[in-house]
């Protein structure tokens, strides 16, 4: 029987939401590995919206859920409405929209908040032993609902700042390079640079295929 496995995505768009190679990328290898994926996002307005040609604000709300549903060719569900039960691994992309819409890293640092249906399907997915998959700056996520009590260990790359951010809410922060991955097999956690340093999708798709490949070889 297939694996079924969650993709939570932040939006649409590096900028505001998730990062579309992150995501696409995950979804190609999961498929390839025969997983059965299952898309979500929170159904909110976005913590802004970005023009991506001039990188500056636009004035239109958006909403977190139906932009994800332009990556999931609207096959997505409310993240508040997918029970840990219904799954066997959950995958985080990164991009803005994780730190932006799925907590509130970007803006509040190590202070930040985390959307409830993202707290509360992390929380249970970590409880039953399932494994978690976190990139780019998706690690700011888990650190937030997971560091303090579990001391989760982590990569963002090697940023100083960020990293010393993730310890201040009580994860454990390991540098690593662009295309490999850092594993936290007590906590069955699994995360990937990305785009913190990634030049190219090439580079993020071979960090990408190492996270797939372990979080799968879990189950």
């Amino acid at each position: 029987m297939a694996k079924k496995i969650g993709v939570l995505l932040s939006g649409c768009g590096y900028l505001d939401g998730a990062e579309i190679h992150e995501a696409t990328l995950t979804l190609y290898f999961l498929d390839r590995a025969g997983a059965e994926i299952i898309c979500m996002a929170p159904d909110k307005d976005q913590a802004d919206v970005i023009d991506h040609n001039a990188g500056q604000p636009q004035g239109d709300p958006r909403n977190v859920l139906r932009e994800a549903g332009r990556i999931a060719r609207g096959n997505i569900r409310d993240v508040a409405k997918v029970d840990a039960a219904e799954l066997d691994g959950l995958i985080i992309p990164g991009g803005f929209g994780a730190a932006k819409n799925l907590c509130s890293f970007a803006a509040d640092g190590p202070s930040c908040s985390v959307d409830p249906g993202v707290s509360t399907l992390v929380t249970r997915m970590h409880a039953a032993k399932k494994p978690i998959g976190a990139l780019c700056i998706a690690p700011a996520v888990v650190a937030k609902i997971l560091g303090a009590d579990h001391h989760v260990e982590l990569t963002i790359g090697n940023d100083k700042g960020t990293a010393e951010a993730l310890g201040a809410m009580g994860a454990k922060h390991v540098d690593q390079v662009v295309d490999d991955i850092v594993v936290d097999e007590g906590n069955r956690v699994v995360s990937t640079p990305c785009y913190m340093l990634a030049t190219g999708p090439a580079q993020v798709g071979a960090g990408v295929e190492k996270l797939v490949a372990k979080l799968l070889a879990w189950l």
